[in-house]
């Protein structure tokens, strides 16, 4: 470049170097690679470079290359190229400490998961070496074959007074998943309950109190709660055509899960199959994400306020809907329609489910989900349309991801109802821990159904260090119409839950509440203690 003045190279003397070229000063010591088309360069006479006397003359080269005349060159020092490109190694003082180094990162180390008690072939989560899969089902589909069995174990003692009937007891119950691995994107998995029945009676032995029958009462179920065969058409058809697909779909057929809006409208295990067309988008709407499920069930639907709570019940009836998850005005919207058509004893039954809530947040203040929820239709006995909506708020204070004041409020008209639910639970469910039960000692909890009733929960959940949980509640339940659905009188609740990992597979929990029941009704009371075993 013009204006600079050659020097020796760079690997001879960094000193002389770092004032010179734009190229030595963003990379101080970088040697010069000459190439064939490369020319010597002719220094100004002004700027002649002076002589080293420390160095020898070397010899000129006897060949010469073709039509070129290639500039000698110093051979470049190994050792002195290698100081040139790389620092100096850091330098740790005797107080050098691990644990410092590990705190840059927030103090995060890897957390080591209890494992599966049975895992056959590809294990889940893990990274190393795999053998070469299979290409039965085609080489773009390969098989990745295993088999999981894992789950959790809960034991409770409680003393409760639920509704008039005073029963202490330990209970216990087992949920275990079964997991057949076939591919990246298809399985079969199952889901039994041997240690209950229909979610209702647990194994348990009543003890003490007034309404305990003092025996140990076993209830033992082999059968599946849940068995289904899940996959992607587009997969399968990539790996049989061996083609790539330019979609995905993702289906199910089986007694599967049905679990939507956090479980308020759907949570049920359904027979009958489901297809989702996911990830999709549209600039015409400026829609940048959307989700589209549809589905169907020919048995067990589970709606004890609409088809009924006996035993049975729910094959009388089948199910068809739609929903749709979607991003789009700075929030998150849930939507869906589902319709029941009853059969058998039930024929002349048809209600229709309408459903929508939209979750957004607020001046950086509050987080909001107000959800809405209808139905409405033919039936029998006549109490099939119902409207509840419900508002879920919680505060963001300095410490968003630990300190959680929230308040949540409802009012239902009519009966409102869910679309499904195994566990004959209301459209309140989810409103605070004063409306929920704990699925096995028959802990109490406030009406549920919406009906005719308005009112909420207003808590503050603490999770220290994000290792413990502490809430406490209070809640209300205020019905303005005596309809003998829902409480005929003014229900207040006071509740406290305390969560504890004491380790990485076992968990401690314990809650209490104390109901007020106006009206001349005993209050409601529930103490419990309950450990579990994750494997």
């Amino acid at each position: 470049m013009s204006g600079t003045a050659a020097k020796p190279a760079a690997s001879d003397s960094n000193s002389d170097a770092v004032d010179d070229g734009w190229s030595v000063q963003i990379w101080p010591g970088a040697s010069r690679v000459a190439s064939l088309d490369d020319k010597p360069a002719v220094p100004k006479a002004d700027a002649a470079p002076e002589p080293n006397p420390e160095k020898k003359p070397e010899k000129k080269p006897e060949k010469k290359t073709t039509g070129t005349k290639a500039a000698a060159a110093p051979k470049p020092s190994k050792v002195a190229a290698n100081d040139d490109l790389f620092r100096s190694d850091p330098l740790y003082d005797g107080n050098y400490n691990a644990d410092g180094q590990v705190d840059i990162y927030g103090a995060k180390t890897a957390v080591e998961p209890p494992r599966p008690p049975v895992e056959i072939g590809r294990q889940q989560y893990t990274s190393g070496a795999y053998d070469e899969s299979s290409t039965f089902l085609g080489e773009k589909n390969p098989l990745l074959p295993g088999l999981a069995v894992y789950g959790d174990w809960r034991t409770a003692v409680a003393s409760n007074n639920n509704n008039g009937k005073n029963v202490s007891q330990i209970a216990t119950r087992l949920n275990l998943d079964v997991d057949l691995k076939i591919t990246g994107t298809e399985r079969i998995h199952a889901f039994f309950t041997p240690l209950q029945k229909a979610n209702k009676e647990f194994t348990r032995f009543e003890f003490g109190s007034g309404d305990g029958n003092g025996q140990f009462n076993d209830e033992l179920d082999l059968n599946p709660q849940i068995l289904f065969f899940e996959g992607d058409a587009g997969s399968l058809y990539s790996g049989f055509s061996g083609q790539d697909a330019s979609f995905d779909l993702p289906f199910t057929v089986g007694l599967y899960p049905l679990f939507l809006q956090n479980g308020i409208w759907a949570n049920d295990a359904i027979l009958g199959g489901a297809v989702s067309l996911p990830a999709k988008n549209s600039a015409a709407l400026g829609l940048a994400n959307f989700d589209i499920t549809f589905f169907a069930a020919f048995d067990n639907v589970d709606n004890a306020g609409i088809i009924g709570a006996d035993k049975g019940d729910n094959h009388l009836a089948n199910l068809y809907g739609v929903t749709a998850f979607i991003d789009a005005f700075d929030g998150y919207i849930e939507t869906g329609y589902g319709v029941i058509d009853g059969r058998d004893e039930q024929d002349g039954l048809l209600t229709h489910f309408l459903t929508a809530a939209y979750t957004h947040r607020y001046f950086n203040t509050v987080s909001n989900s107000t959800r809405v929820f209808a139905n409405f239709g033919s039936d029998p006995e006549g109490n099939s349309d119902g409207l509840a909506i419900i508002s879920e708020n919680s505060l963001v204070t300095g410490l968003p991801s630990t300190l959680l004041p929230y308040a949540n409020f409802f009012v239902g008209v009519g009966n409102p109802q869910p679309l499904v639910d195994g566990n004959g639970a209301g459209i309140l469910k989810n409103v605070g821990i004063n409306f929920e039960t704990d699925a096995l000692t028959g802990y109490p909890k406030l009406d549920d159904s919406g009906s005719n009733a308005f009112g909420g929960a207003v808590g503050l959940q603490y999770l220290f260090n994000l290792d413990q949980q502490l809430v406490f509640e209070v809640a209300m339940v205020q019905p303005f119409e005596d309809d003998g659905i829902g409480a005929k009188d003014a229900q207040y609740g006071f509740g406290v839950r305390y969560q504890v990992p004491i380790d990485r597979a076992w968990l401690f929990r314990a809650d209490a509440t104390y109901q007020i029941l106006d009206g001349g009704d005993e209050d409601n009371f529930g103490l419990r203690a309950e450990v579990r075993r994750k494997f």
